[in-house]
């Protein structure tokens, strides 16, 4: 009996049509945060400095995003790529600071970036002090 296995969901989609979920943060100790999905990203041409400039454009200009625009977004961070382990952390992974994306000319698919990763947007100086202190608020 042969058995053929399905693709992988994040390798249907070419790397220079890929789909990201953008997990926008405002509230680390309050756990706020919102789903940005965005569609036909070329992964192989954006740089970080370009996502980041689209996702807040798309905060700017999408409705409900009102509450999210008061927030200073500086920083990204890889969260998961799809069908990998996802952190305990509900908010954030606390851990792999290496998955900064801090170089604004580094393109997308050179850091790994691939169809269906999740990234992380925030502000890094909540970030720093959530870090110091993890509490959760309610």
């Amino acid at each position: 009996m042969t058995t053929t296995s399905e693709p992988l969901s994040n390798t249907l989609a070419p790397s220079t049509a890929a789909t990201l979920t953008i997990r926008v943060i405002k509230s680390f100790e309050y756990r706020t945060s919102k789903n940005l999905v965005l569609h036909n990203i070329d992964l192989t041409a954006t740089n970080v400095g370009q996502l980041r400039a689209l996702i807040i454009e798309k905060i700017k200009t999408t409705p409900g995003w009102k509450p999210y625009q008061t927030v200073v977004f500086d920083t990204l961070k890889l969260y998961t790529k799809a069908h990998g382990a996802k952190t305990m952390n509900l908010i954030i992974n606390m851990d792999h600071d290496d998955w900064i994306l801090s170089n604004d000319d580094e393109i997308l698919a050179d850091r790994g970036i691939e169809n269906e990763t999740e990234i992380s947007i925030f502000n890094r100086e909540l970030y720093e002090a959530f870090k110091q202190h993890p509490d959760i608020k309610w």
